[in-house]
């Protein structure tokens, strides 16, 4: 008998159908979730498509007019709604934007999306190092900024007529409201006209974006707080503590244990992942989940998608091209629905009344003047001219964005009236048409000092040099006893710099025929030996500041491929040990490959064969710190990037630079007539780039036949410890060919050398 057959006579089958199905439908929901209707469907289309089309197109003429898109972006709501649409052909306005619930239930979902993309990009954009560089200064300016437009906000609530109160029995809720719509800033706007302006990277550029962090960091508190107890209907003691209490902790907690929390869950999606797609979903995944969680603590969804933006912008992992996505998917489609959705429950003729008017006034009155006088009073107690201040005040003055979510988020919460709220989202554009004109004004009467102009200087050489743009480090080892000076190099390199390392042993796993007799002692014997050169690895890695190095072992016959799979992974620089060989070839087979298909730029360290031990074994670790490094330089960019290696290892180091041109005598060059001069500022000019990453250097300029030997001699006599050269691989074999002088140097240099090669 089958096994169906038995189990069919010993249990009555149709019977137990029979209950399962009284069960599941005595169960089940008396009514059936139904998809959205057709009309629906269709509304919502038509409303994105031309809401969007509408609020691109007034951007972009508002772009062109010098002003922030998003007051195009807000007037195209304007547009479409009461205001001018409905007033001109009030039918198509209104079966464009009918009144039914559930049609503007949707387009509010897909705004609070747009709201939530917006609060994650501006915390990508928050600095919390420039927070902390201009703390006290930027913290006093931010309470000023705040304390003065909070107080005459709270003051304007007070004394607003009833008529303006959406509920009358919640003045003080209102109240505080207002205050605290009048503190907030915009900081996208502030960041965009300061870049427009080209001032960003100016102390008062850097001060103005300092402040606005930190005022709409605390700005964002208090609303959270201020939206909690909107929403219990009351005010008191205990509902005010648990609020700002909740804020607090939730505050705490992310920038203690969440940022460490972030960063390490960021880093382990990376390395198991990998890829841009991945590390956006997860930050998208932290934003959403986080904005759930501060909304059922009570506190404002916005806070928990600011936070974690701000979070996952400092982890060291953090994908630059993953914030430019984000940006560009906000900026071009999901913000202008937002700002036009929004200006489209904006009625102008509202403001047409004189009296509701003249209330508007008084409101754009009072904002600029508290964040002016505010603005104004804390940078004077920091002693800042007065110039400045007013440049301060003109900034923080813009609310834009920042002013429109606040507005939403008190007419959903139904604390702010149509009228108010109208207001309200006028104020936000009318300060920020003011503040372009305002800073360019102001900040042309700051003047530059000497101690700006050389960080500017210095910023500029960080942005065009090679070295400083080295964030994230493959280290290849084919050989445990040849990492010594790779890891001490990274490790002084780290120490001017921050520097991620993952170290790779990949040796190839022998594998004889018959491959089944023996394979799996052999590939014990295989991983037990790589866990040991890990191990071993590790050691001289322990000098590398800051983050822990990552070990992996390659295990396959052809490891070559898993190490370029690895090197695809958004590294800045491939580091190969090689020691000499034998051997005619210069490198293995394996490190030929690797620097011929390498993604990133090389960096083989290869020293003169090391002295075994009397036990017959190389040293287990020594340490190494050179104190005369040797660069050639022929002028050309390879030549610069050695230099400026040279120069950061140096000044870790405490060693010397010597810079060396040798012209080649007999050389049919144009230029053989006066090759002493032209050496001479080859070598000044390098000099001058190594000086300013602050090295003590020496130059040299010399003629000869043979400039590679020259060289050999040079650092022979000279008792150098390091020969730093520049080079690209030569195209014309499968082995990685660098050219008969570089490969002359390589194979007879007295010392290490470090060849450098951009690809």
């Amino acid at each position: 008998m089958s096994f169906c057959a038995t189990l069919a006579s010993s249990f009555d089958l149709t019977a137990l159908f029979a209950f399962v199905s009284e069960t599941a439908a005595a169960a089940a929901p008396p009514a059936v979730i139904k998809g959205l209707a057709h009309h629906a469907v269709l509304m919502l289309l038509i409303q994105i498509a031309v809401l969007l089309a509408m609020a691109r197109f007034l951007g972009e003429i508002m772009r062109k007019l010098k002003q922030p898109p998003v007051v195009g972006e807000l007037m195209a709501g304007v547009v479409l709604g009461p205001s001018v649409l409905g007033l001109v052909w009030p039918d198509a306005q209104h079966t464009l934007f009918p009144k039914d619930q559930h049609l503007a239930d949707l387009l509010a979902a897909i705004s609070w999306i747009g709201v939530l993309f917006l609060l994650i990009c501006t915390g990508l954009e928050t600095d919390l190092g420039l927070i902390k560089r201009r703390g006290k200064t930027a913290l006093m300016i931010s309470a000023g900024g705040i304390l003065v437009p909070f107080a005459t906000g709270f003051a304007l609530g007070e004394m607003l007529p009833e008529a303006y109160l959406a509920n009358p029995d919640a003045r003080l809720v209102f109240s505080l409201f207002m205050a605290v719509a009048m503190s907030i800033s915009a900081v996208p706007v502030i960041a965009k006209v300061l870049m427009d302006l080209k001032l960003i990277r100016r102390d008062i550029g850097q001060l103005i974006l300092a402040a606005a962090m930190t005022d709409d960091t605390i700005g964002w508190i208090l609303l959270a707080v201020v939206a909690g107890l909107a929403k219990t209907g009351a005010v008191d003691v205990v509902t005010a503590l648990e609020s700002v209490g909740g804020a607090v902790l939730f505050m705490l907690f992310a920038f203690t244990l969440g940022a460490p929390l972030v960063a390490r869950v960021m880093a382990t999606v990376d390395k198991r992942f990998g890829g841009s797609g991945s590390q956006m979903s997860l930050v998208l995944a932290l934003a959403f989940a986080t904005a759930a969680l501060t909304h059922e603590m009570g506190i404002e969804a916005v806070l928990g998608a600011f936070t974690v933006g701000i979070l996952a912008g400092q982890a060291p992992r953090f994908r630059h091209e993953v914030a430019h996505t984000l940006e560009l998917v906000t900026a071009s489609f999901l913000a202008p629905i937002f700002f036009a959705s929004a200006g489209v429950k904006v009625d102008l003729m509202r403001l047409a009344d004189p009296e509701v008017a003249t209330v508007g006034a008084i409101v754009l009155g009072i904002a600029c003047f508290g964040k002016f006088v505010g603005c104004y009073l804390g940078a004077w107690v920091c002693g800042i001219s007065h110039w400045e201040r007013l440049a301060l005040g003109s900034g923080m003055n813009a609310r834009g964005a920042m002013e429109i979510i606040v507005a939403t988020i008190g007419l959903s919460l139904g604390v702010l009236g149509v009228e108010m709220y109208s207001i309200v989202v006028m104020v936000a554009i009318a300060t920020s048409l003011m503040a372009p004109p305002l800073l360019r004004y102001t900040l042309s009467k700051v003047k530059m000092g000497e101690s700006e102009a050389k960080r500017l200087e210095m910023e500029a050489l960080a942005a065009s040099s090679f070295i400083r743009q080295v964030r994230r480090v493959l280290m290849v080892s084919r050989n445990a006893n040849s990492v010594d000076l790779p890891a001490q190099i990274l490790g002084y390199l780290s120490h001017e710099q921050p520097i991620e390392v993952t170290a790779v042993y990949a040796r190839p796993q022998a594998v004889r025929t018959p491959w089944w007799r023996g394979l799996a002692r052999r590939v014990r014997r295989y991983n037990a030996t790589g866990a040991r050169a890990l191990e071993r690895i590790a050691r001289p890695l322990r000098l590398l500041k800051g983050s822990r190095p990552e070990l992996k072992l390659i295990t396959d016959a052809d490891p070559a491929e898993q190490v370029l799979a690895e090197a695809a992974r958004d590294y800045e620089l491939l580091v190969l040990g090689e020691t000499q060989r034998s051997t005619e070839a210069l490198f293995g087979p394996m490190a030929d490959r690797i620097i011929h298909k390498s993604p990133c730029p090389t960096l083989i360290v290869r020293e003169p064969a090391v002295k075994r031990t009397e036990g017959g074994k190389p040293p287990l670790y020594r340490l190494w710190s050179p104190k005369k490094i040797l660069v050639p330089t022929v002028g050309t960019e390879y030549s610069k990037n050695a230099v400026e290696f040279a120069a950061v290892l140096a000044v870790s180091t405490r060693a010397e630079v010597t810079i060396v041109h040798i012209s080649r005598t007999g050389s049919n060059d144009v230029d053989t007539a006066r090759p002493h001069e032209i050496g001479a500022q080859i070598v000044a000019r390098e000099a001058e780039r190594a000086k300013k990453f602050g090295a003590s250097v020496e130059t040299v300029v010399m003629e000869g036949a043979r400039p590679e030997e020259d060289v050999v001699r040079l650092a022979e006599q000279g008792g150098y410890d390091l020969l730093v050269v520049g080079s690209s691989l030569r195209a014309v074999s499968a082995r990685a060919f660098f050219g008969h002088r570089v490969e002359s140097m390589l194979k007879n240099a007295p010392c290490p050398v470090v060849l450098l090669s951009a690809g």
